[in-house]
């Protein structure tokens, strides 16, 4: 219903009804109810679906209908330990979690007892009735709070951000994977920035990423340096301007300076370095992604962009080096680790690109037409060998080792008949 108000696209409806979860399912027969909470799912097919049809194909989606219900106890901050059926709409929006989602609609009438739809004009969030009560009963919302301001950029209501601060370390009671996932929802989010800030000013964040929490204490500025922030400040607006759509990315964006704290020294002169920081950042950042249950390949992402986001642009680099730097990073991975670079200068205050960098662009596209390995030769192992006149053995290896590091080095062409007339040469020595 507040998307409807806020004149949204809505991807799906939620019901309420007094009917009990048995009288619903002998209205929908092809329904399904198998949960403790009164929530019925009924399947919705394509109207031109014959009843043929629906029984070989899959539902095009499924309407949950919930029963009006009151609920006991929240023993694992998270679900109730009782479920008991209402009888009216009010009460049940009363359990809800948020004003502007305790809003409902017949047909006819809205349903507002919460003056939702107030706070939805004025752009605020506001627990439903006691702020505590309501965290306490599910601790996800302390998350979800902060994750649906950042999406719809709301103002947390004064009553119910004290509320967050005084229950945050309820969220160590949540499984690592719904945080994980609350936390991707708010990084994807438009006012990205703003939510973590959120997170840190309510305490949240020194419960989920106490690391990141931590470098906010760690000063950048100093003299021949460009930074504008400390290091937490600088962090949050690297996510910001970082210009990928990808949380994962936008994620590795936030942490890539997490190794900066750890590695923080300043000379008597108040020179700030952070020596070697991207090799301690990836050994933090390896425990934060396990933390949080991260997938491997997200993972492996998330390191390899902070472990070589330090790399060079300058313009005396030879196609040897770049390609090294393209091998470290992964071809698949050029395009993000750009993103962050843009964020990461962006958020010192510095210009989104420099003529370096698009250079540093350009000769990345132009090294990729150059081999990468012994297999991108022009030749092989069969051409070695009748050149050679031999059977399969050591000398082929070599000999494709041998001209593949010539290439590498500029000092010859990935060109068949040059290559071939090479291994001649090398055959006659």
């Amino acid at each position: 219903m507040r998307d409807i108000i806020m004149g949204k696209s809505t991807y799906g409806w939620d019901f309420t009804t007094d009917a009990t979860p048995e009288e619903i399912l002998k209205l929908f027969p092809d329904s399904f109810y198998d949960n403790q909470f009164g929530t019925v799912g009924v399947k919705i097919y394509q109207s031109d679906q014959s009843d043929q049809l629906k029984n070989e194909k899959e539902p095009v989606d499924i309407y949950e209908i919930t029963t009006f219900r009151s609920e006991e106890g929240y023993a694992d901050r998270r679900h109730p330990d009782k479920v008991v059926w209402g009888k009216t709409l009010e009460g049940d929006l009363g359990r809800r979690d948020f004003t502007i989602n305790a809003i409902a609609y017949d047909g006819k009438t809205i349903f507002d007892p919460f003056n939702g739809m107030s706070d939805i004009d004025n752009k605020i969030m506001r627990a439903v009735g006691n702020a505590e009560k309501r965290f306490s009963e599910d601790a996800l919302r302390l998350m979800r709070a902060v994750r649906i301001a950042s999406e719809l950029g709301f103002t947390i209501e004064g009553d119910t951000f004290q509320a967050i601060k005084t229950l945050a370390k309820l969220i160590t009671e949540i499984s690592s994977e719904r945080v994980r996932d609350e936390l991707l929802k708010l990084i994807k989010s438009a006012y990205a920035s703003d939510g973590i800030l959120i997170l840190k000013n309510s305490d949240i964040l020194s419960y989920i990423l106490p690391e990141l929490d931590a470098s906010f204490a760690t000063p950048q500025k100093s003299p021949k340096r460009h930074h504008l922030y400390d290091v937490g400040m600088h962090s949050v607006m690297s996510m910001k301007y970082c210009p990928s759509p990808d949380p994962i990315v936008r994620l590795a964006t936030l942490l890539h300076d997490i190794g900066k704290p750890p590695t923080f020294k300043q000379d008597p002169n108040g020179l700030i370095t952070f020596y070697n920081h991207e090799l301690v950042g990836t050994r933090i950042v390896k425990t934060i992604c396990s933390r949080l249950r991260l997938s491997k390949n997200e993972t492996d992402k998330i390191l390899t962009l902070i472990r070589w986001h330090q790399f060079s642009v300058d313009e005396r680099q030879t196609d040897s080096a770049i390609r090294r730097f393209i091998r470290h990073a992964g071809k698949e991975n050029l395009d993000d680790i750009l993103a962050l670079r843009i964020g990461d200068r962006l958020g010192g205050g510095a210009r989104e690109t420099s003529w370096r960098l698009e250079l540093f662009k350009k000769r990345l596209e132009d090294v990729q037409k150059q081999p990468f390995s012994v297999r991108d030769l022009k030749v092989n192992g069969f051409d070695v060998m009748k050149i050679f006149d031999c059977p399969p053995g050591p000398i082929i290896g070599e000999t494709l080792n041998a001209l593949f590091a010539q290439i590498d080095e500029g000092k010859l062409a990935n060109d068949r008949d040059l290559l071939l007339s090479k291994i001649e040469e090398m055959k006659s020595k």
